[in-house]
């Protein structure tokens, strides 16, 4: 009688069946395989301002992309106004809780209509210099002495809409009000991965903005990449990881990567987990532009806005399972917070933008990734994967 293979272990709740097989494949740290392969870029594509008006027309304004959270945004009847890479989008929930993004600009003159980077509760929006009103589902519902008007007709001057998708915990936009595009392969699994972590779901325990000196691109590579924890975060959270590869995947541009820490075994993944984020973190790049980060009571999202070659703004969103209720749960948080500005903002960002100085020098002509970085060599060739042109040469 023949053998039956031994079936593996269902994934347990709170992850889908993709991030479980991944975390079966971490090994004991000492027994992990060190990647040797290298790979390399002109600086330029951090430099060029034709490598970034490309990556503008064909990534940021073409192709989905987060623009804030589902949870920043939990009500119907709510609105945000927030600077999408120079473009000014309007996040609304209209009164059947349905999300929907147009340009934050009155079909009148022009103006905003909301000025606040801070989410808004109101049954409708009205323009600040000639109070032309509106519906949160973006129709023209009023307009002062409409009879100064005898030739407007309401219903053709709504705002200007923009494509807008609710999945994995975030309003994704496209930025192009011709373009309706579709979510990029592999958007159906890496929403599917944080959903299982409940972040659609949780709640926005804070906000904080970072207008940061840098490509976006070097914003994101730390976040891609094991090597520089024990140098660059020697003195705040290194102890806390080993000097180690991760187990990766390309989802398509995306990507999903997920480590074991100090304290990881093998062994743990065999009995009842209580709270699997004490031993794994996991790391995800949401192609082009968020970064996600789990950590033990809090997951870490990045949402990066290009806005110019060399700067990008970050909205910094730590999401917890529910506000805090209890003063012990509300220190935890609020040290968190703190530790994140420290390690991201004084460490992970500060690098960003001594890179960007010392190649805005000129001297460095090319940046080698090692074995310990090799998702960024993938990352490049994803961005450029979407370039319908190639100004800087690889």
């Amino acid at each position: 009688m023949a053998m039956q293979e031994p079936q593996s272990q269902a994934a347990p709740a709170g992850l889908t069946d993709s991030q479980w097989q991944a975390i079966t494949e971490l090994t004991c740290h000492e027994e992990t395989r060190i990647p040797t392969d290298e790979a390399n870029r002109p600086s330029d594509v951090y430099l060029s301002q034709a490598r970034f008006d490309e990556e503008m027309k064909d990534i940021f304004t073409s192709l989905p992309m987060v623009a804030t959270m589902s949870s920043y945004l939990p009500e119907p009847g709510m609105a945000l106004a927030i600077e999408c890479s120079g473009v000014p989008v309007l996040v609304t929930r209209d009164r059947e809780g349905q999300a929907r993004c147009f340009i934050n600009a009155c079909r009148h003159r022009g103006s905003k209509l909301v000025e606040s980077d801070e989410p808004v509760k109101s049954a409708r929006l009205s323009c600040p210099y000639h109070a032309w009103t509106y519906g949160m589902n973006g129709d023209l519902i009023g307009v002062p002495r409409q009879e100064t008007f005898p030739s407007l007709k309401k219903c053709d001057l709504g705002l200007v809409a923009l494509s807008t998708h609710e999945s994995g915990g975030y309003i994704w936009v496209c930025l192009d009000p011709e373009k309706s595009p579709s979510m990029v392969e592999g958007s159906a699994q890496i929403c599917a991965d944080l959903e299982a972590f409940g972040l659609h779901k949780m709640h926005v325990y804070g906000r904080r903005r970072y207008d940061l000196k840098a490509n976006w691109k070097l914003v994101v590579e730390p976040f891609l990449e094991p090597y520089h924890i024990q140098r660059l975060h020697a003195n705040s959270i290194a102890k806390m990881f080993v000097d180690a590869p991760n187990v990766i995947r390309m989802l398509g541009p995306h990507q999903r990567q997920c480590s074991g820490k100090a304290n990881f075994d093998p062994a743990i993944l065999q009995g009842n987990i209580d709270n699997l984020h004490k031993y794994i973190t996991h790391a995800y790049l949401v192609f082009p532009n968020t970064v996600v980060v789990t950590s033990p009571y809090y997951i870490s999202v990045m949402v990066l806005l290009p806005t110019a070659t060399d700067r990008t703004v970050v909205d910094y969103y730590m999401m917890v399972k529910s506000a805090p209720d209890n003063p012990k749960a509300d220190d935890l948080y609020a040290r968190s917070y703190q530790l994140i500005d420290e390690v991201f903002g004084g460490e992970d960002f500060r690098a960003a933008q001594l890179q960007q100085e010392g190649l805005s020098s000129g001297a460095i002509e090319r940046v080698f990734f090692g074995g310990l970085e090799e998702m960024i060599g993938p990352f490049h060739e994803a961005v450029e994967s979407f370039l319908t042109a190639d100004p800087v040469p690889c």
